[in-house]
């Protein structure tokens, strides 16, 4: 996995509307392009003899292939935005960041059951959106198939059949509800996360499109 940073001066008379800009409109439409799986929007704490001040984004990558079709496809057309709206008023640069490994502390306050059976399962996922790996159990979710359509023609969603020799294996994990909300962002406006009850008997939220 890699992490794509750009850090950012912005001069102090843009700041404000910089900011809400980074938050509302460009933050949205880099991860819009499906090749980032999560992004994290800090505040650098150091006085720039420069003034203004710095920012950082970090966008999560899942392999280098991904960021350098970014590269070619996407970011010419982003950074001509930046430069018409607050040209000579900031300073970027960017740096690529492999990740050798990741530690975690354990958390007792998960109490929320989530049924997977797409992206969630991957670990790579999991680390970008948790922070974590997650530990899950194999159960089913009864009277649902895998729907045909696809949203955006490439993430599975489910359809509920009413059959009962319908039926979908899938992983479930237990979180937080801190946890949950970052899946609710991870997943999108394409999804709604509905309560199901699995084949265990276990109540469990799980995503599906919305109509």
């Amino acid at each position: 996995m890699y992490i794509y940073n750009v850090t950012t001066n912005i001069e102090e008379t843009a700041h404000d509307t910089w900011l809400q800009w980074m938050k509302e409109t460009h933050i949205p439409q880099v991860l819009s392009t499906g090749k980032f799986l999560s992004a994290k929007f800090t505040k650098v704490l150091v006085e720039e003899d420069m003034g203004g001040f710095t920012y950082s984004v970090q966008y999560t990558v899942q392999d280098k292939a991904t960021l350098d079709r970014y590269y070619e496809e996407d970011a010419p057309k982003l950074i001509e935005s930046i430069q018409q709206k607050f040209a000579g008023q900031l300073v970027s640069f960017k740096t690529e960041l492999e990740v050798v490994d990741e530690y975690f502390v354990q958390r007792a306050t998960a109490t929320h059951f989530l049924f997977t059976y797409g992206t969630l399962q991957e670990r790579e996922v999991q680390l970008a959106v948790f922070a974590r790996p997650l530990n899950g159990f194999e159960d089913e979710l009864p009277s649902y198939t895998i729907s045909d359509q696809k949203i955006a023609d490439l993430y599975p969603t489910l359809k509920h059949t009413g059959k009962k020799e319908d039926s979908i294996k899938g992983q479930v994990y237990t979180l937080s509800h801190h946890e949950l909300q970052k899946a609710d962002v991870y997943e999108g406006e394409a999804y709604e996360r509905i309560e199901i009850q699995l084949a265990s008997g276990k109540k469990a939220w799980a995503y599906i499109a919305k109509l």
